[in-house]
Formats: structure tokens, sequence, C-alpha cells
């Protein structure tokens, strides 16, 4: 037997805000027939494909540390240092860059929502591809 992953839960302050930032970070949009509204304690949106899901639900207590469980983001267009770019105008905080930390052009960023959960930005395949030779290494946060 084997389970499979049904949808990634994210506690925060105000679903319905922090749902509307994370579309414009995934391109994500609401489930069919199940529209998030501001108020909504429980907000669910699904990737394109719909093949992954991001729930978030409301909770009391605000974040305190570090997440032990986060999401690593790969550009779909242009390179990483674009979609960082896309991300600080979109509202994202950066918390920590390890850019070149393996030699020029590796490494990723640690940024921030507007709630303080944290994710990364992997360089692209093609970014990655064109250094393998040169750094050997896996991505990772």
């Amino acid at each position: 037997m084997t389970a499979r992953v049904a949808h990634t839960t994210v506690d925060c302050r105000d679903a319905f805000a922090l749902s509307q930032w994370w579309k414009g970070v995934l391109g994500y949009g609401d489930v069919e027939g199940d529209p998030n509204l501001p108020g909504h304690e429980e907000c669910m949106i699904v990737s394109p494909d719909g093949t992954h899901r991001l729930l978030f639900i409301e909770v009391p207590e605000g974040k305190t540390v570090k997440n032990r469980l986060h999401l690593d983001l790969e550009p779909v267009e242009g390179s990483r240092d674009d979609e960082l770019a896309r991300l600080l105008a979109h509202g994202a905080v950066e918390v920590a860059d390890h850019r070149g930390q393996y030699g020029p052009g590796t490494g990723w960023v640690v940024l921030a929502d507007p709630e303080g959960n944290e994710f990364c930005i992997l360089r692209t395949l093609a970014e990655r591809e064109g250094a393998a030779g040169a750094d050997g290494l896996v991505e990772g946060s």
C-alpha cells in the first residue's frame, strides 16, 4: 500500500489574502465550483493541470520559527534571477541568498511570503544543465 499527497496545507492568519498572493506566484486558480472569498477560513487553490493543490487554513497563532517544510520553486520562464525580481516586486521578502555558494551560477534564494512562510527559488532546468559539468551538485535548501 502507498499514499499520495492530496494537498499541501499552509496555516495562516488570512486564508483568502494568502491564497490570492500564492495564485499570483504559481499561476494557480480556485477549485471549480468552490471560489475563495474574503472571510473564508479555508481557501484552496489548484495548479492549472489539477495535479497539485494548496490549502490555506486560518489559525489563531502566528508563525514563530523557521518552517519545517517548505516549497522549492523552479521558474517556468526566464531565469532564477528573473523570477526573484518578479517575486520581490510581488511582495516576497528575501530571507537568505545562497546564490553562488557552490561556484558561479549555482545556489538558490530563500524568500518569505506576506505571512513569513519561507520558500526557495531554484535555478531553472536550463541553468542547471548549463552548469552541470561545473558544479555537479543537486539544488536544495
